[in-house]
């Protein structure tokens, strides 16, 4: 038997020199050919023989060539795991000059990346980026038509996204030219009708890297896509996680996109008219859940740096002071050195985003304060109030963080400081202007959380197109909350006098970030009709039977 298996050997030795030296003329030495491809049946050393020689010369035999990918493709079901990666790494060799087969080839090395393998998924990995070289919008559909087809294999379908949103960056455009490109877009927002948390991630990273994410046109079209994924309908069930950590995930998808000339007007709208309302309704912060609400409110302090002329400015407006006042508590009514004051828990980080929100939208309607003298004076005394309870923190956030060093200043405690100051500084900044008469709306802050690059200018913040995106699903700081045991003080006229100094105890409350690899199914909520958002199944079924473009495959691959 070994002797006949180097006779084998040599035989295709030979067929190759025959081959090779054939020329113009190796349309006759059809037989050498298929001897070759018959090699695939024997052992090891001639698989891997046949492996290399197949594509060498595929291009000159078309009358052969479902015969050849039959037989390539029995070597990457081989029981030997180098014999597969052989042939894996061998298979972009039949389109080097065949581009006709490249969808083809590319739809059998999607369903490859099933490979549980380390080192033979590389390989697939490989063997797709080289066909992408050679025919980038031929190996896309291959990759896309699996993802199309992933109710039969969601794993193929998982990993196909996932390969697309990290490794077409690597490529770049010297490879990704307009026409790819446009393809990439044209299938992207098929399959965001069809998609879960995580897959909805990659998909709009890879859509960001796209001349999408590079213009003020395509920043639109991006939001429209988050808009009908989180905003269709106008519902918001604020008793359910999975509503709820879509629309953060979405938005957040959508905040680095938003500019002077992409406005974020629709989804601020919607926040005031189907958020802010029902906030009382989300559950309380958890350890493992994180602050729902304060994220809520995170994200419209953001979108509402960007946000245009709302419709129902005063409705909008009116919705944000209710919320606002519900976390700046009222002075106590008496004042005496016997009266016992329950101290109040004060939210900042809460109170923060409320007020800079109030803040950038109370100026489309100024009369909403000045119209309704009691509501001003009642606010004011909030204000006052709030502004004297904060004071006596920012003394002491400056003291725990003046004459640290920088790595002193890194230390997770000291971190919690600084974002505290920020906070606590914010809010002094903002009620300042707004103790104004009539109230004032020019003051410029930066919010303690955000991370977004923005020009400011005397009057207002605008925000331009070098704004850097925010990572989706990024730990922001923990909100900050202190047990006040402040002691009364007499109203104080005009402006409050900020207190210098107390003896309050400082508390911060247990939060986390929201996920952003849910992977839960919104599939048939009316809720949500712009997008399907699908929960994942495994599977392990290799079609080789039906493709994009019907060429035909043999059996199941397990």
């Amino acid at each position: 038997m070994a002797h006949l298996s180097t006779d084998n050997i040599e035989k295709l030795y030979k067929h190759y020199g025959v081959l090779a030296e054939a020329k113009d003329n190796i349309s006759e030495h059809e037989k050498e050919y298929v001897e070759i491809l018959e090699a695939v049946k024997g052992t090891d050393k001639e698989k891997r023989l046949a492996s290399q020689f197949i594509g060498k010369f595929f291009k000159h035999f078309p009358n052969l060539s479902h015969q050849a990918i039959e037989a390539h493709l029995d070597l990457c079901e081989d029981d030997d795991i180098s014999i597969r990666k052989q042939a894996i790494k061998d298979l972009p060799s039949l389109c080097k000059d065949s581009k006709e087969h490249t969808q083809r080839i590319a739809d059998i090395l999607a369903q490859l990346l099933q490979a549980y393998d380390t080192t033979e998924l590389n390989t697939v990995h490989n063997s797709i980026l080289t066909l992408m070289k050679l025919d980038p919008k031929g190996a896309l559909s291959g990759l896309f038509s699996q993802i199309q087809q992933g109710t039969d294999n969601e794993l193929v379908r998982e990993r196909c996204i996932k390969f697309l949103s990290s490794k077409v960056k690597q490529l770049g455009k010297e490879y990704i030219n307009k026409d790819a490109e446009d393809y990439i877009i044209a299938e992207c927002k098929k399959v965001l009708e069809d998609v879960n948390a995580e897959e909805f991630d990659q998909v709009m990273e890879l859509l960001g890297w796209t001349r999408l994410g590079r213009t003020a046109a395509g920043h639109r079209e991006i939001v429209d896509l988050v808009a009908a994924q989180s905003l269709t309908d106008g519902e918001f069930s604020a008793g359910e996680s999975e509503h709820i950590d879509r629309l953060v995930q979405c938005v957040g998808h959508a905040l680095p996109y938003f500019s002077s000339q992409v406005n974020s007007t629709r989804f601020v709208s919607f926040f005031c008219e189907h958020v802010i309302p029902k906030i009382s309704e989300i559950p309380e912060s958890t350890e493992e859940g994180g602050d729902s609400k304060l994220e809520l409110l995170k994200l419209l302090a953001e979108l509402s740096l960007d946000c245009g002329t709302l419709e129902k400015s005063d409705e909008n407006v009116e919705t944000i002071y209710n919320c606002l006042i519900k976390y700046m508590p009222l002075p106590p009514a008496t004042v005496g050195e016997e009266t016992e004051e329950v101290p109040p828990i004060l939210e900042f980080s809460h109170v923060e985003c409320l007020l800079f929100t109030f803040h950038r939208l109370a100026r489309q309607t100024p009369a909403f304060l000045t119209s309704d003298p009691a509501r001003l004076k009642e606010f004011r005394l909030r204000l006052q109030y709030f502004a004297r309870l904060t004071q006596g923190y920012i003394k002491k956030l400056k003291e725990a963080t003046n004459g640290k060093t920088n790595e002193e200043l890194k230390t997770d405690e000291n971190k919690i400081k600084v974002v505290a100051l920020k906070t606590t500084s914010n809010i002094n900044t903002l009620i300042k202007d707004l103790f104004h008469t009539p109230p004032s709306y020019k003051n410029v802050i930066q919010l303690s959380f955000q991370t977004r690059s923005q020009k400011v200018t005397n009057d207002d913040v605008t925000s331009k197109n070098n704004k850097t995106s925010e990572v989706v699903g990024e730990k922001r700081h923990k909100p900050i909350t202190f047990d006040q045991a402040e002691t009364n003080r007499p109203p104080i006229e005009k402006r409050p006098r900020l207190e210098k100094g107390t003896n309050q105890k400082m508390y911060t409350p247990p939060s986390g970030k929201y996920s952003n690899r849910i992977n839960v199914s919104l599939a048939g909520n009316p809720s949500y009709g712009g997008g399907n958002w699908r929960r994942g199944r495994n599977s392990r079924n290799f079609n080789r039977n039906t493709s994009r473009n019907g060429a035909p495959f043999r059996r199941n691959y397990y």
